[in-house]
């Protein structure tokens, strides 16, 4: 590997496109480098481990900071962690409905969830899955009393990783995980929850095996998997990562030799880039990149609805104004959200009405954005007691995220917005990883975020975002908001909202299996999430990517990916 690499080869790489070297930007166009098609990736796939060689590399936005699953929240980890790892249930490729992971059967009826496993994966260290990697993958996640449990945030003399909210969130409702056999699982509940089968596809249920779990294996540095590649190297001062080819992958593919992600801030250096035949596949991508894309002739736009959503949370545990329904009411109608779709998204996206976008079930299509009325917001802070004005700190990422390809511009737009009703606004931009430390540990007064749907599902964007998950008890009378010290808080909530209305409804639309009923239940949360304003809705995006004419076999995923496995190079 380069001089500087982080984390040298693995010696327990088994894929047989490993001896494929890490090529540098200059020299990773389609067709570098062919593979010698010598795996069998047997499994249920079609793919026979071969495929057209050479090295595929994918330009984001940022590095990743961890590859441990159960330590991040972050999407551009979540990239490198679904090519590595393999979760029981997976997402059909472009699709949201379900397919065979390394389950090859499994239901949900009542409480109890059974799934069969499959007897063809292989981790990348040799050693065969079983039931027992996904106990002790579990049991690491949210397990206290494990010895080798992650760890939480705030527990001191924890070393490295910690649990990640997704960790409560997803296996919340967990009473127990069997293993009758080396294949069969059965998960019981402690009540009915209508999305389990979809969070054990999310990305942080990725399985990791038993032993290395038992010998506290350092996952975030040197993963490992049964995905399509295996871990390689990772360059943190040039923001790459190397992946190989797994040549005993149980599925389709993989069809390359190497798959390198490579961190590049700007959008623009990205598309260069692409153009140059430099990157094969890049994302994060602005209106201007959408144009330079579209009239190459080496690269094409891929484009699809997103399940994504771009706001600004009032942090109501810190500024004291934001408790006051009017004043959140108030910047949402001082907030041109029509102008920022128009002027910086340029039809990439549209204005945002409430959490769930159009294409996720339980969208309430009755809704209609905060309209742009600065008179109204004047009238609305005066009645709350501050047409004197007031000022806040409003943070945001600088890197390009797929709710908000421009946010440093988007933030200047909000701040002049906002100034011309009287408010006066900071803004401060962040690099991604501190930015996410330092939202999700409350010091911000408003902050940028969105959500990329993990699961396609209604429950995974109010649960893990608008839902505190403390006991009511911990919540005042009268009052919609909590303190971000109340036991078991919910870091991802990061206006501290505590609606009862809007948590009863979310609860009673976890436990209930008919999808017509369920969906009205997330058509009335819908309302109150509006109404109540805890975020400025902002934007839902589509999904972009620009792709070289040298890659064929990639589809944009709204959901997981991307899936890497299915791409070969000409």
């Amino acid at each position: 590997m380069p001089d500087g690499d982080k984390y040298g080869r693995r010696t327990f790489l088994k894929a047989a496109g490993a001896t494929a070297a890490a090529a540098t930007l200059a020299g990773c166009a389609g067709g570098d480098s062919p593979g010698t098609g010598d795996g069998d990736g047997d499994g249920n796939g079609t793919g026979d481990g071969g495929g057209s060689g050479g090295t595929l590399v994918y330009a984001r936005g940022n590095d990743s900071a961890t590859l441990d699953p159960q330590s991040t929240t972050s999407g551009e980890d979540a990239k490198v962690i679904n090519q590595v790892y393999d979760t029981l249930i997976k997402f059909k490729p472009g699709e949201s409905s379900l397919v065979a992971g390394l389950a090859t059967d499994f239901s949900l009826e009542g409480t109890t969830a059974s799934l069969t496993l499959r007897e063809d994966a292989t981790f990348h260290n040799g050693q065969s899955f079983t039931a027992e990697d996904f106990v002790a993958t579990y049991r690491r996640f949210v397990d206290q009393d494990y010895e080798h449990f992650i760890g939480t945030s705030n527990e001191e003399g924890v070393e490295g990783s910690s649990q990640s909210f997704y960790g409560p969130y997803l296996l919340s409702k967990v009473e127990s995980v069997d293993a009758p056999s080396e294949t069969e699982l059965t998960i019981e509940l402690s009540q009915r929850y209508a999305p389990f089968l979809r969070n054990l596809a999310v990305f942080a249920m990725a399985v990791m095996p038993r032993k290395q779990i038992e010998a506290d294996h350092d996952f975030g540095s040197e993963p490992i998997g049964t995905g399509a590649f295996a871990f390689e190297g990772w360059n943190e001062g040039n923001q790459r990562i190397t992946l190989a080819k797994n040549g005993e992958f149980w599925g389709e593919g993989p069809n390359v030799d190497t798959v390198v992600f490579q961190g590049v801030k700007q959008n623009s250096t990205r598309t260069q880039q692409l153009l140059a035949g430099e990157a094969h596949i890049v994302d994060g991508i602005d209106a201007q990149s959408v144009s330079q894309i579209e009239s190459a002739d080496n690269a094409e736009l891929q484009r699809t609805e997103g399940m994504t959503v771009g706001y600004m949370a009032f942090n109501m545990a810190r500024v004291e104004a934001f408790r006051e329904k009017k004043v959140r009411q108030a910047i949402s109608h001082a907030i041109d959200t029509k102008a920022i779709v128009e002027n910086i998204y340029k039809g990439l996206a549209v204005q945002a009405s409430q959490p769930l976008p159009p294409t996720v079930m339980g969208h309430n299509d009755e809704l209609e954005p905060y309209p742009y009325d600065p008179e109204k917001a004047k009238q609305l802070l005066s009645e709350a007691g501050y047409g004197d004005g007031l000022s806040f700190e409003l943070s945001a990422m600088n890197n390009p995220r797929p709710y908000f390809a421009s946010p440093g511009q988007t933030a200047q737009v909000v701040r002049s917005n906002l100034s011309d009703v009287g408010i006066d606004v900071t803004v401060k931009q962040q690099a991604w990883e501190p930015y996410l430390t330092y939202t999700s540990e409350g010091k911000h007064d408003a902050c940028f975020l969105g959500w990329i749907s993990d699961n396609a599902d209604p429950d995974n964007f109010y649960y893990p975002l608008l839902h505190p998950q403390v006991d009511p008890s911990e919540i005042p009378e009268g009052q919609d908001w909590v303190s971000r010290d109340a036991e078991g808080f919910n870091t991802g909530n990061r206006a501290a909202w505590a609606n009862r209305n809007f948590m009863e409804l979310v609860t009673q639309g976890q436990t209930e299996y008919d999808e017509g009923k369920r969906e009205e239940v997330y058509r009335q949360a819908a309302q109150i999430a509006h109404d109540e304003a805890p975020w400025v809705y902002m934007t839902h995006t589509e999904e972009l990517r620009g792709v070289s004419n040298a890659v064929s076999g990639f589809t944009v995923s709204p959901i997981s990916g991307p899936a890497l496995n299915l791409v070969s190079l000409s």
